[in-house]
């Protein structure tokens, strides 16, 4: 039997963000155990919790999806952190954790009641190949001129960041097919009035689900990405999920040089599981 947490993530009210499935104290368990049960709980991710091999680490994080591992992704290292305190988890550092994971050591500082993360450097950046760009405007079913940017903005889980001209183009897309993108993340300015500075949206079409709640990995590239152009202020927040009845909050903020994303975090179950 292993503890066993799901929490909600970018969101201060239940049921209204991204679920995380978290598995305690998982050092027993075969990557196999660990592909299964993340197949089984039909999230987007699951982590599991075990003892870090690097000493400068507090704990060690693996993330599944229901297909792949991944090196690294955003909520999933928000809600582990998260379980992690609840469990009783102390830090080495009392204001800032940090975590091992594929992708190497990422900080998680406590921001006020929320929790931010540091994410780690871009796997690949850059722009993106008129023939690539020709292809995902395709799949958004939006004609060109609605394109402000592109850029490459992979960080672990392979995305491909678009900015479009104002949040009401990001949320009347209607993808058309899934394309031969692991991960298409789309953003777009509200007006100066608005509650929140951008709308966000994510589309995983090989994850067999054809957009994402809310999208730490996502947002923080994004937020590397205009706050260092000049897009984006060095304090922002972007919605995401609205689409599909969801209300995502995701805080950017650049920090001493540094981008942090982060959220509110809530846990929603938790009991044991049986592997």
């Amino acid at each position: 039997m292993h503890r066993f947490t799901q929490v909600d993530v970018f969101t201060d009210k239940l049921m209204f963000g991204n679920p995380v499935a978290v598995v305690h104290d998982a050092d027993d368990l075969t990557t196999q155990q660990m592909a299964d049960l993340a197949n089984w709980t039909n999230l987007s991710e699951t982590t599991f919790l075990s003892a870090p091999t690097d000493e400068r680490a507090d704990y060690q994080v693996r993330i599944f999806t229901t297909r792949v591992e991944l090196p690294f992704a955003g909520h999933p290292t928000l809600g582990s952190a998260h379980a992690w305190l609840e469990a009783g988890g102390v830090a080495k550092n009392p204001e800032c954790l940090v975590q091992q994971c594929g992708a190497g050591l990422v900080r998680v500082r406590r921001d006020g009641t929320r929790l931010a993360f540091s994410p780690p450097p871009l796997i690949r950046g850059g722009d993106v190949e008129a023939e690539d760009l020709t292809e995902i405007i395709a799949i958004l079913g939006i004609d060109r001129d609605l394109v402000v940017d592109s850029q490459w903005a992979d960080n672990g889980p392979g995305w491909v960041a678009l900015l479009l001209a104002d949040a009401e183009t990001v949320l009347s897309l209607h993808p058309k097919n899934a394309g031969r993108f692991d991960a298409i993340g789309v953003i777009g300015p509200h007006p100066a009035d608005s509650e929140v500075d951008f709308e966000v949206r994510a589309f995983t079409p090989l994850e067999g689900q054809r957009e994402d709640p809310v999208t730490g990995s996502l947002n923080a590239a994004l937020g590397e990405w205009l706050i260092g152009t000049g897009r984006a202020s060095d304090s922002y927040i972007a919605a995401q999920g609205t689409a599909i009845g969801r209300r995502g909050r995701v805080y950017v903020s650049k920090i001493d040089g540094e981008v942090w994303t982060g959220g509110d975090t809530g846990t929603g179950v938790s009991g044991t599981v049986h592997i």
